[in-house]
């Protein structure tokens, strides 16, 4: 982790000292429940972290992509190091449910509303995340805990097209290689980001969607020389409709 952080900073030390980690992911190595399997990436993970996150000394090869490179070594304090750690911590809202709901039978049970439900991640105490699988110690050493919102269907829709290597950018350089125009309306990229809302699947869920609409029009328009514009409505993501699909009067398209 260490001799990334120094490669990112052209191995000066003093740079890396400074630096941010950020540990994706955290939640992977969260300790089993059950006693009896092998805690390979569990709770010896989480206890070697502790001392990288408490502020210690770790001597780390320069520039070595290899493990066991005979590499000279450089001595990194982490005291100074930013870490961040993150994840989606699939599980935990049953957790805090748990310590938060009491009985709703009876006259004096309380009604709970679907909007209890989305804001319950909120709610996380450290304690909850001890309950979750993550040893105590290091729950201690990461003092600041904040929830994310989840994606809308604003963010969505522009995660299909503003990022440089966006799912659209892609596809309209795919299309492009063979001289066709590559559209989708503002209607289509609402219906995606809807979709994606529905079977919640996340931003990764984005690339699903569109591929089904276009994986046949992918195989079939470069072989057809008529095609120059393929455009994208809400009606084909729904799957009401095609794609819109522009000929050319005459096939003097380039190969």
């Amino acid at each position: 982790v260490v001799s990334k952080l120094l490669a990112a900073a052209d191995n000066d030390v003093e740079k890396a000292e400074h630096g941010i980690i950020f540990i994706d992911e955290i939640d992977k190595i969260a300790k089993k429940k059950n006693t009896n399997q092998r805690d390979v990436s569990g709770e010896a993970v989480q206890q070697g972290l502790l001392k990288l996150l408490e502020g210690s000394e770790v001597e780390v090869p320069v520039g070595a992509t290899s493990k066991n490179a005979m590499v000279p070594m450089v001595t990194v304090n982490t005291r100074n190091i930013l870490f961040i750690c993150g994840g989606a911590f699939e599980g935990l809202d049953s957790v805090i449910k748990k310590r938060t709901e009491s009985s709703s039978l009876g006259f004096g049970g309380k009604v709970k509303s679907k909007e209890d439900d989305n804001n319950i991640m909120k709610r996380v105490v450290p304690h909850d995340l001890v309950k979750f699988g993550i040893v105590p110690e290091l729950v201690g050493r990461l003092p600041v805990i904040t929830v994310l919102d989840e994606l809308d269907e604003d963010a969505l829709c522009r995660i299909l097209t503003e990022p440089k290597n966006s799912l659209i950018k892609q596809y309209t350089k795919l299309f492009k290689l063979d001289n066709i125009d590559f559209e989708i309306t503002e209607d289509a990229k609402r219906e995606i980001a809807k979709r994606t809302i529905e079977e919640k699947t996340g931003a990764r869920g984005l690339r699903a969607i569109v591929e089904k609409i276009l994986t046949k029009l992918m195989f079939e328009a470069p072989s057809d020389d008529e095609i120059v514009g393929i455009k994208i409505t809400a009606e084909c993501v729904r799957g009401e409709a095609e794609p819109e699909i522009t000929r050319a009067v005459s096939s003097a398209r380039k190969k």
